[in-house]
């Protein structure tokens, strides 16, 4: 805790103070152009790996970077998902797996967690990822768990459609959804081409050739 409070004065003495400008316009108002959805893992942290800005995303964390689909209930994800198309109006949202993810390798390898209830009910969101993972073959367990990551990206893009906020705008023209993976070693992304129903390199996905504000 020592180190958390130590690098907080740190960045009170020696970065705020050439940031000010920047602080004093994200005092007022903060305008996001993109919602951020990833995993709570202490490995992934969206602006950084992205080089972003305080206000340049508006960001969601949590384990397994999951997205429950639409309900009568709505949570505390669904409320973040609702407020920032309709209220921040994003014009993209991302949802972003990573590898050796803890989560996605607790369900491809069955891994027991009747110690951990809410841990074991939170990710039968990932119910469908789990079930195409598994009827697909696979070499060994890092292929299966590498496997869920991605079909787990892709299934939280598909629940991400059933909230009606996301479905207007994208009805609208006026909202684009994007599933990313990232490796921790290589500091790689791969995006998925939803045309082709794969994932590639960002770097060689439209999107990355899409201009500025496109």
């Amino acid at each position: 805790m020592q180190d958390i409070i130590a690098g907080f004065l740190r960045f009170q003495a020696e970065v705020f103070p050439s940031r000010k400008q920047l602080f004093k316009e994200l005092a007022k108002s903060q305008t996001p152009k993109a919602l951020f959805i990833s995993c709570s893992d202490s490995r992934m942290v969206p602006e950084l790996v992205t080089q972003r800005e305080p206000g340049d995303l508006f960001v969601i964390r949590n384990a397994g970077n999951i997205v429950p689909s639409f309900g009568p209930e709505p949570g505390g994800v669904s409320a973040t998902v609702e407020f920032a198309v309709s209220a921040l109006k994003v014009s993209d949202i991302v949802i972003c797996g990573h590898s050796d993810c803890g989560a996605m390798k607790a369900i491809a390898t069955c891994a027991c967690l009747d110690t951990m209830p809410a841990v074991k009910t939170w990710l039968r969101y990932a119910d469908a990822a789990r079930m195409i993972n598994e009827a697909k073959p696979h070499a060994d367990e890092r292929s299966r768990v590498d496997g869920m990551v991605r079909e787990n990206v892709v299934a939280q893009l598909n629940n991400l459609r059933t909230h009606p906020s996301v479905a207007l705008a994208l009805a609208q023209g006026t909202l684009t959804l994007h599933g990313w993976v990232y490796d921790i070693e290589s500091g790689s992304i791969d995006a998925l081409d939803m045309e082709a129903n794969r994932f590639v390199p960002l770097a060689s996905h439209a999107a990355a050739r899409r201009p500025e504000g496109a």
